[in-house]
């Protein structure tokens, strides 16, 4: 028994039709939807790791270095660094423009990866940039 698809003409495979195709079988690269686990997982994550590295690296250093500091006290020396560090990824997190564009670098990321097979780590320890 074969699996049935709306396309007949389509190969038989194990992705959804709007999930594969594509030149690599990874999907469409020009699809810009996103399903619930983008929207709720894979784009806050790249949220975080944006804003700690550009947004609020300061904060975040200040912290890194309270907590090496103070060792098992950091919950009490450090509450200062972690309430500013908390404020400022607060910020980042809430601000429309920063989520719209840790989305649309994703969906260019995806639709690369989706045209190459390349995934862009692969790419950044070889040494080519996307």
């Amino acid at each position: 028994m074969g699996a049935v698809f709306s396309n007949p003409n389509r190969e038989r495979g194990m992705l959804s039709e709007n999930l594969g195709g594509g030149p690599m079988g990874l999907g469409d690269p020009d699809d810009k939807s996103l399903r619930k686990a983008e929207k709720e997982i894979v784009i806050p994550q790249k949220m975080k790791a944006k804003a700690k590295k550009e947004q609020c690296a300061e904060q975040v250093k200040e912290f890194g270095i309270c907590a090496k500091e103070a060792g098992l006290l950091l919950p009490f020396k450090c509450r200062k660094q972690a309430k500013q560090m908390h404020i400022c990824l607060s910020t980042a997190y809430a601000d429309q423009a920063f989520i719209d564009e840790c989305t649309q670098e994703y969906l260019k990321e995806r639709s690369e990866y989706r045209r190459t097979g390349v995934k862009q780590k692969m790419k950044k320890s070889e040494g080519v940039m996307i």
